[in-house]
């Protein structure tokens, strides 16, 4: 079997490539990579996995990766999957995640191909849902709240449109909060266990810098993610889409006051008003039945290992650099 990760170098698809290798050893894993992409989280994956360049926003690019890698399965995780940015470059995103997820699929079908495809969309395509709404099904109104959901619902539906038009093998997720080693900077647990190893380290002075620590997050270990999108191409169904999440629902606040537990000297916080977003969505519980019944899948790794996990990696690097 071949299979075709792009995003291969963001967290969660060098978890993807790292759980295929551990436990599916005779797959072929090809990955998408832009030529300037920086491929910390994969080197230590060189000889064991082919890289192809290519840039989504470049169909022609995309068709020659589709040809060399003939896969037998599509896991698009790639995108411009920061909320923040997405307020200060709309286009850009729009134009990455919607055309981009287009063109991916239109060079499947212009290299003649029929993979199953795994169309990575999120779960901030429902915006703020209301307490009634808990938790959310896959049925819930989608009310995006940020340029990123509107990406995310765009890419949704474009992957839905393709298999009800052209037959394309697409399944669509919408995952939940999940985190873990290698998570990028900008998000909220992963930029508090940044801050904190750099006060541990001696490198920045006490508090750490917040944004809204009221919101609802239900928490997931990338690692658990991973395995969940190879089950979802294992045993879900072309044209479908499935909530994915973990078991337990924390705020930011507490998920904080996890992080600051494991510190090796006592941490403070305070709010910096640059941090807030212009809308935020506060409460994200969700109902992952469907999937569950699906693939059997369930989270194995409890949150506060996964912010054990995501503090070591962030007390490696400080030390590395």
């Amino acid at each position: 079997m071949r299979v075709l990760i792009t995003g291969i170098t963001g967290m969660v698809g060098s978890h993807l490539a790292d759980y295929i290798l551990g436990h599916h050893p005779g797959v072929e894993i090809h990955g998408l990579v832009r030529w300037r992409s920086p491929i910390d989280n994969i080197a230590h994956l060189t000889g064991r996995v082919t890289l192809h360049q290519g840039d989504l926003r470049d169909l022609t690019s995309l068709i020659t990766v589709m040809k060399a890698a003939r896969p037998d399965r599509v896991f698009h995780l790639a995108a411009q999957s920061y909320v923040v940015t997405s307020f200060t470059a709309p286009a850009d995103t729009l134009h990455t995640n919607v055309i981009g997820t287009t063109n991916l699929m239109d060079a499947v079908r212009w290299a003649d191909l029929d993979p199953r495809i795994h169309i990575c969309s999120s779960s901030e395509v429902y915006g703020q849902v209301t307490a009634d709404e808990v938790p959310i099904r896959e049925t819930n109104p989608l009310r995006p709240a940020s340029p990123y959901a509107v990406s995310k619902v765009g890419e949704d539906m474009m992957a839905l449109q393709y298999f009800l038009s052209y037959g394309l093998k697409t399944l669509r997720t919408r995952m939940f909060t999940h985190t873990g080693p290698r998570r990028g900077d900008v998000f909220a647990e992963s930029t508090f266990a940044k801050q904190i190893a750099e006060i541990e380290a001696g490198r920045r002075p006490n508090p750490v810098q917040v944004g809204n620590l009221d919101s609802v997050r239900t928490l997931a270990d990338v690692r658990d993610a991973a395995r969940a999108y190879w089950l979802l191409l294992e045993k879900g169904t072309p044209g479908e889409v499935y909530n994915i999440g973990g078991d337990r629902t924390l705020t930011v606040g507490e998920i904080l006051e996890i992080l600051k537990g494991f510190a090796t000297c006592p941490i403070e916080h305070a709010v910096d008003p640059a941090r807030l977003r212009p809308s935020d969505v506060t409460l994200q519980i969700p109902d992952t039945s469907r999937f569950r019944e699906a693939t059997g899948w369930c989270p194995e790794i409890p949150p506060e290992d996964t912010l054990r996990d995501l503090l070591a990696y962030q007390r490696n690097r400080i030390s590395r650099s």
